[in-house]
């Protein structure tokens, strides 16, 4: 544990956090799906990476609508994955080397095969009829509001048994919870209570800002700005269906449990503006979640005097108890190496785990993946099928992992279920260990970085001028002054600078008074 003048460091303010999307991670019993046994067997190869925690997503029992986002069950576990005696297992082994592991808690939705909801929908006056969202018709038959699910279409659908519509934020088969219900609130509260009692170190929270709605459920604004490139989601501004008021009091019950345990990590997936995401951080006597996901490198564009200012104004609007946190990719949004070339991807893997605060990685990136096209007959994303025209799928940033250039990539012994990457009999993890100028162990290099110099975990940042193109900071804390220069461009660029260079991202000899084309460094 790296500690400080004056105190001990939480695990999660030096650590870093690996997301594993388990169907694609490792398959062990030859069905072309990843699994937890196949997980544990790769544990090895994230010690080695250099990361501190493991994010899992979903792997409790789901009909897989939404690809585990749609759980049926949430104390146990999918038997594609395994069970909960393999999930003890891999938590044993996780903890063994060292590691944290954190599971992924769905709390805005359950699947609609869920014995909640099928108890809710057998009659009105069944005790967990309001464990969901139930509303009458609108006047004229229709929904009662204008709510558009996030996958397209009407968050409402009817329900002809009961007479009445039920609300789904994303798909029909993922009928809303109703968090202002006292039952159906404890009843979440005990399924965090099953897995800390079982040993697990924490939880990304998915869509947290969902889980309460306005009371009286008035229309979304429409969006002034919407335009036909752009979701149905869109279409309207989302004031009454996210990011209520009530919804802060429940993150910090959440956290309040956590807590309770110890050392706990709670990470909150949420989308808003700086002033209204620093909310969810909670105050220094109630908190919130300790991490409220900052997806800006993702959401803004790739250069220099952008994400200087994203860098600015994100560290300005934390509260002074606030800890940051950047995300490079995740199984939703498109690859990094897709998004802004391979070349630059190295520069931004120097970005994320230089900048103050916890980075959260995604398996693959590590390795370069980029763009995988996925042949039409394989697509699996319902948010694909459902806008077809817009090209949003997610199924290109959720390929199997390439582990070896032996049959399907050492990923499994059958055709996965879905395409690999075009380029894995190369770009794989055994070619690139072997490389010492691969992404992989560009990634390696940073990482055991983070760890020898604690001014790049835990320190103070400070943005410093540079010339055009040119992102610019230092990281210090009372042993040292490190800085961080990195070229956003193609084009070499004369910067001056002085010291020792740590790292480059071209793995060759660092050119004083000058950055090469794609060029980051790391300079005592």
């Amino acid at each position: 544990m790296i500690k400080d003048a004056e105190h001990r460091t939480p695990w999660w303010k030096a650590g870093v956090i690996y997301q594993i999307y388990p169907r694609s991670f490792q398959d062990s019993d030859g069905d072309g799906i990843g699994d937890l046994k196949g997980m544990e067997e790769r544990l090895d190869y994230l010690g080695a990476l250099g990361i501190d925690a493991i994010w899992l997503s979903p792997i409790f029992p789901s009909p897989m609508a939404d690809f585990g986002y749609d759980v049926a069950n949430y104390c146990g576990i999918e038997p594609m994955f395994g069970d909960l005696a393999r999930f003890d297992h891999v938590l044993a082994s996780v903890h063994e080397r060292g590691l944290k592991l954190m599971l992924d808690f769905v709390p805005n939705h359950s699947s609609d095969q869920h014995p909640w909801f099928q108890a809710s929908r057998s009659a009105r006056d069944d005790p967990k009829r309001d464990w969901y969202v139930w509303r009458d018709a609108a006047a004229d038959g229709g929904p009662p509001n204008n709510w558009i699910s996030d996958f397209g279409g009407s968050a409402w659908t009817w329900d002809d048994a009961n007479g009445q519509y039920y609300l789904h934020a994303f798909l029909k088969e993922q009928p809303d919870l109703n968090w202002r219900n006292p039952g159906l609130r404890a009843a979440m509260m005990d399924v965090l209570r099953f897995w800390l009692d079982r040993g697990v170190d924490g939880f990304r929270i998915d869509v947290l800002w969902h889980i309460v709605k306005a009371a009286d459920f008035p229309d979304n604004p429409p969006n002034p700005d919407w335009t036909a490139d752009q979701t149905e989601r869109d279409r309207v501004l989302q004031r009454h269906s996210t990011d209520q008021p009530e919804a802060h009091a429940i993150a910090a019950d959440m956290r309040t449990l956590a807590d309770s345990y110890g050392e706990r990590l709670l990470v909150g997936e949420i989308f808003l503006p700086n002033d209204r995401h620093a909310r969810w951080y909670g105050t220094p006597e109630r908190p919130q979640v300790h991490l409220p996901f900052n997806f800006q490198l993702i959401e803004n564009s790739w250069d220099a005097r952008t994400l200087a200012r994203v860098i600015a104004d994100y560290e300005a609007s934390l509260p002074a108890h606030g800890w940051p946190n950047w995300v490079l990719g995740s199984h939703d949004a498109p690859r990094i190496a897709a998004r802004i070339g391979e070349a630059q991807a190295r520069v931004a893997a120097m970005l994320l785990l230089t900048l103050r605060g916890t980075p959260t990685l995604y398996q693959g990136d590590e390795l370069g993946i980029g763009r995988v096209d996925i042949p039409p007959g394989q697509m699996r994303d319902p948010q694909h099928f459902r806008q077809p025209g817009l090209d949003i799928g997610r199924d290109r940033s959720r390929t199997p992992m390439p582990w070896n250039g032996s049959a399907h990539a050492g990923f499994s012994a059958v055709a996965p279920w879905l395409p690999l990457n075009t380029d894995w009999r190369t770009r794989n993890v055994a070619a690139q260990e072997k490389d010492p100028e691969s992404m992989l162990i560009l990634y390696r290099r940073l990482l055991a970085l983070r760890r020898e110099y604690p001014a790049l975990s835990i320190g103070r940042i400070t943005l410093v001028e540079s010339p055009d193109g040119v992102l610019a900071y230092e990281r210090h804390d009372e042993a040292r002054t490190l800085r961080i220069l990195l070229n956003l461009t193609a084009r070499a660029v004369t910067v001056r600078w002085q010291g020792t260079p740590l790292l480059s991202t071209l793995n060759g000899e660092a050119e004083p008074g000058m950055l090469y084309p794609d060029e980051g460094l790391v300079i005592a």
